[in-house]
């Protein structure tokens, strides 16, 4: 079973640090949580941490004011050494220096250069967190090299509902990108405003998609 390290790097309890938690982790105002955080913004019951198909899972509890994984809002999330959660005022660090340091280790051995530099903008992050959270690239940088993978033991039902999605956003892409236009290597790449809209309307799809399998079930 997975253990999970959690550091407080900002917030009231600025400086706790939380080793070797056996999982399920709740996060929370009130005492039965197993991490308590003394922070009037934190929601009695704000979040839970716990493992499922190998995988650490980081769920928001239908918070008052929400949960952020990298700067970015999440109700479902898979974690990964060097994430940051913000609940509240409290900013928590998942992982230890250890964990952290063999996560991009493992990166950095099969980076090629350019992916290196990404990873160098990785450590410069974990140093000021503060001012570079609110880049909008910022949650995208801290993916692994490569694309996050499929979930394994699907049933028949299950898969072929990822498929359908996920041929729908192939198709519509597909179309934006047999339309655009571009005038040659060192050109921009054009769009109609119709195709800007589709795009645009895409974008909210995939948001909604997002919350909607992000809600607790039960």
């Amino acid at each position: 079973m997975a253990q999970i390290t959690l550091r407080i790097l900002d917030g009231a309890d600025r400086g706790r640090v939380f080793k070797n938690l056996e999982p399920p982790v709740t996060l929370g105002r009130e005492e039965g949580n197993l991490i308590q955080l003394n922070d009037e913004r934190v929601s009695r019951f704000h979040a839970k941490i716990q493992v499922d198909h190998d995988e650490i899972v980081l769920t928001d509890l239908e918070s008052t004011n929400g949960t952020k994984v990298n700067g970015e809002h999440a109700q479902l999330k898979i974690l990964r050494h060097g994430d940051t959660i913000t609940i509240g005022r409290s900013t928590l660090l998942f992982g230890s220096r250890e964990e952290i340091k063999a996560r991009l280790a493992r990166i950095q051995s099969t980076n090629s250069v350019n992916q290196h530099k990404t990873e160098s903008s990785f450590f410069r992050k974990l140093n000021k967190l503060e001012s570079d959270q609110e880049s909008p690239d910022y949650q995208l940088q801290l993916f692994d090299v490569l694309p996050p993978k499929l979930p394994e033991r699907l049933s028949p039902g299950q898969a072929a509902k990822i498929a359908e999605v996920l041929d729908f956003l192939h198709l519509k892409l597909r179309a934006i990108i047999r339309t655009s236009r571009s005038g040659g290597e060192d050109s921009q790449v054009v769009l109609s405003q119709k195709q800007w809209q589709v795009l645009l309307d895409l974008q909210t799809r995939l948001a909604e998609y997002l919350r909607e399998i992000g809600r607790p079930s039960g």
